[in-house]
C-alpha cells in the first residue's frame, strides 16, 4: 500500500489539535499571564503599572517569604523520604499476604487517600485537639502533660507531616506493589537456590529492580509536598499561621488577603521554578543512582 506522508501528518495534526487548544487555553495562556502579572503592581483583579523585577528584588528581604521557603523545605524533608520509606515497608509486608486478606489490608491502607482534606483535618483534630482530643485523654491516663500540638510552632510541622504521610501513603503503596508484582518469581527462586537470606535478596534483587518505581514515587511526592497548602491552612486555624507559612500559603495571603496580585504572582513564579529545578535535579540523581545499582 502506498503511504502518503503529507496526509498522515495532516491527520495527526487534526487529531492532536483539540488537546493542544485545550492545553494552551488552560495552561499556556494562564502561565503567560502569571509571568506578565509578576512584572506589574496589579491587584488580584484588575490592571496595574509595569514595575519590572521589583517584586523579585523585594522577595529576599521579605521575612515572611523567607519563613515560607524554610518551612516548605522543612516539610519536604519531613515527608518525602520518610513517606517513601514507610510506603515501601508497608508494601513489602502487604505483598507477603494473599487472597482476600491482602485486598482487605490494602484497602485499609488506601482508604485515607480517597478522603478529602477537610475530613482528614476533622479526624486528626478530634484525635489531637488540646481540649477534647482522644490522644490527650490517653496522655492524661498515663500521666503525660497535654501538648497543644497544632498551636506550638515546634510541633506543628512534624505533626502535619505525620498526618500527610498517613493520608497520602496509600497511592505510593499501590505503586510499590505494582513494581513488586512485576518482578519475575524465577529471580527469587534462583536467589533461594543460592541460599540468599531475606536481607540479601532485598538488597541484591528487590531493591535494584524496584528502583524505577522508587524514583517515580520520590518525584511525585517531591512535587506534591513542595505545593503543600491545604493541611497547613486548616491546621493553622486558631494557631500562629504566620509562623507556619509555606510557599502556597504565602501566595494565598498576598493574593487574597492583601490584594497584591503582582507580588503573589512573583512568588508563584519562584515556586514554579523551584519545582522544575528540584524535579529535574531529583530525576538526574535518581537516574545516576539507578545506573549504579545495576
Amino acid at each position: 500500500m502506498i503511504r502518503n506522508p503529507t496526509r498522515e501528518a495532516l491527520v495527526a495534526y487534526v487529531l492532536i489539535a483539540p488537546f493542544v487548544a485545550v492545553y494552551a487555553l488552560i495552561f499556556i495562556y494562564p502561565m503567560a499571564q502569571l509571568f506578565y502579572l509578576s512584572f506589574t503592581d496589579a491587584p488580584l483583579i484588575g490592571s496595574g503599572d509595569f514595575v519590572g523585577v521589583e517584586h523579585y528584588g523585594n522577595l529576599p528581604s521579605d521575612r515572611r517569604f523567607n519563613t515560607a521557603i524554610w518551612n516548605t523545605a522543612y516539610f519536604v524533608a519531613l515527608t518525602v523520604i520518610p513517606g517513601t520509606i514507610v510506603a515501601l515497608v508497608i508494601s513489602l509486608g502487604v505483598s507477603r499476604l494473599s487472597g482476600r486478606l491482602q485486598s482487605l489490608v490494602l484497602a485499609l491502607f488506601f482508604l485515607p487517600y480517597i478522603l478529602p482534606v477537610s475530613v482528614v483535618y476533622r479526624l486528626w483534630d478530634w484525635t489531637l485537639n488540646f481540649q477534647f482530643g482522644i490522644a490527650m485523654h490517653v496522655f492524661d491516663m498515663i500521666g503525660i502533660d497535654r501538648v497543644p500540638i497544632f498551636k506550638v510552632t515546634g510541633w506543628f510541622m512534624p505533626a502535619v507531616a505525620f498526618v500527610t504521610i498517613w493520608w497520602t501513603a496509600g497511592f505510593s503503596i499501590l505503586l510499590f506493589l505494582a513494581g513488586l508484582r512485576a518482578i519475575p518469581k524465577e529471580i527469587y527462586e534462583a536467589a533461594s537456590l543460592d541460599n540468599a537470606g531475606r536481607w540479601r535478596t532485598f538488597r541484591k534483587v528487590t531493591w535494584p529492580l524496584l528502583w524505577p518505581v522508587t524514583s517515580l514515587v520520590l518525584t511525585i511526592q517531591l512535587i506534591l509536598q513542595l505545593k503543600i497548602f491545604d493541611q497547613v491552612y486548616l491546621f493553622s486555624d486558631g494557631g500562629r499561621p504566620n509562623d507556619n507559612l509555606v510557599m502556597v500559603y504565602y501566595i494565598f495571603q498576598r493574593a487574597f488577603e492583601r490584594d497584591q496580585g503582582g507580588h503573589a504572582a512573583a512568588a508563584a513564579v519562584v515556586l514554579f521554578l523551584i519545582v522544575i529545578v528540584v524535579s529535574v535535579l531529583n530525576f538526574q540523581l535518581m537516574r545516576l543512582s539507578g545506573s549504579r545499582n545495576r
